[in-house]
């Protein structure tokens, strides 16, 4: 078959014009996350809490979003969407359009509800990280029942009276579960779980016997510790509290890598534009090392962090394999 001449000179010039088109539209397609990054927050900001209000979540997620808001000049909403051990507002924000414009806050159980449910309405893979916001150590309480003032007296007394120690949690699948079978695996001690609902009544029980321990933040029960109501053994994080630094840590008390505290971040949909999730990483980090904000974590029993997505990222993946682990061994499940 013969090519005309000027068949054959549109042959380049056809390519040069595809190829032209096809840079053109990368360069658009390239700009796209810039254009986002500049002109957001163009509206209010929605932050999907999947607790009730006035739980840690929630006033963390409004003690920091309060200082956002400020730097942003856009108002933050903050919707709670609690159920199904935060699994309800978390589906919400999986589906949610990811222009960055929906956020959900989170605690640790985010990182276990993967190992807890067999069918969740949403998959890990659908939220991306944006920030850990906050770190929350989580102490060991004892009952003044239990005749034991330090770690290593604990666990004389639990080896010596197998079946007789139990600890409370505010819940099936919370850090405090979590936690607390980890240290009854690590070390050797046979112990009862008591779930419950919330700090509280655990405090109650704690003060009157029904339960031997508990690890719990430090808001609720240390105020009667210090009352000498009840005894506080160590801290599980991998410092000692800077507002109690006579109390160890668990490390130091005989268990070497024993660091599991909870925590509090934010996440968002997939697909949400990288440019804004660096900003809204960076603004977090702004907020909560502002002296008035660390001041009112400090007094909830939070140390104010403000991660860059990938530490936060590995955190998740890091606690995701340390829960799996516990959740398997102890043949945990929410279904």
């Amino acid at each position: 078959m013969k090519v005309s001449k000027s068949s054959a000179a549109q042959g380049p010039r056809l390519a040069r014009r595809i190829l032209a088109s096809a840079v053109a539209c990368h360069a658009m397609a390239a700009a796209v996350p810039a254009i986002a990054a500049e002109t957001w927050p163009s509206k209010p900001i929605k932050v999907i809490v999947p607790y009730t209000p006035g739980g840690s979540t929630d006033t963390v997620s409004r003690i920091v979003f309060e200082k956002v808001a400020e730097r942003l000049r856009q108002p933050i909403v903050i919707e709670n969407k609690p159920g199904g051990n935060s699994t309800l507002g978390t589906s919400i924000a999986a589906r949610a359009k990811p222009d960055g414009y929906t956020f959900l806050s989170v605690l640790a159980a985010y990182s276990a509800n993967p190992s807890l449910y067999s069918h969740l309405q949403y998959k890990p893979s659908d939220l991306t990280p944006v920030s850990l916001m906050a770190d929350l150590p989580l102490f060991l309480f004892s009952s003044k029942s239990v005749p034991a003032t330090t770690v290593a007296q604990l666990v004389d007394y639990g080896h010596k009276n197998p079946g007789k120690l139990n600890f409370g949690s505010s819940g099936t699948g919370s850090s405090a579960h979590l936690v607390g079978t980890r240290f009854g695996m690590v070390s050797k001690m046979e112990m009862t779980h008591i779930p419950y609902n919330g700090s509280a009544p655990i405090l109650t029980d704690l003060m009157s016997g029904n339960v031997s321990m508990v690890f719990d933040p430090l808001l609720v029960p240390m105020p009667q510790a210090k009352a000498g109501k009840i005894n506080v053994l160590a801290v599980a994080s991998a410092r000692r509290w800077p507002g109690e630094p006579n109390i160890p840590t668990m490390e130091e008390a005989g268990f070497p890598g024993f660091v599991m505290s909870s925590w509090a971040g934010l996440v968002a949909p997939a697909g949400t534009p990288q440019p804004v999730i660096e900003r809204m990483s960076k603004e977090i980090a702004e907020a909560v090392r502002s002296p008035d904000v660390q001041k009112k974590l400090e007094n909830l029993g939070f140390i104010g962090v403000g991660s860059t997505p990938a530490e936060f990222r590995k955190l998740i993946e890091r606690d995701s394999a340390r829960y799996a682990e516990i959740i398997k061994a102890a043949k945990i499940s929410l279904d």
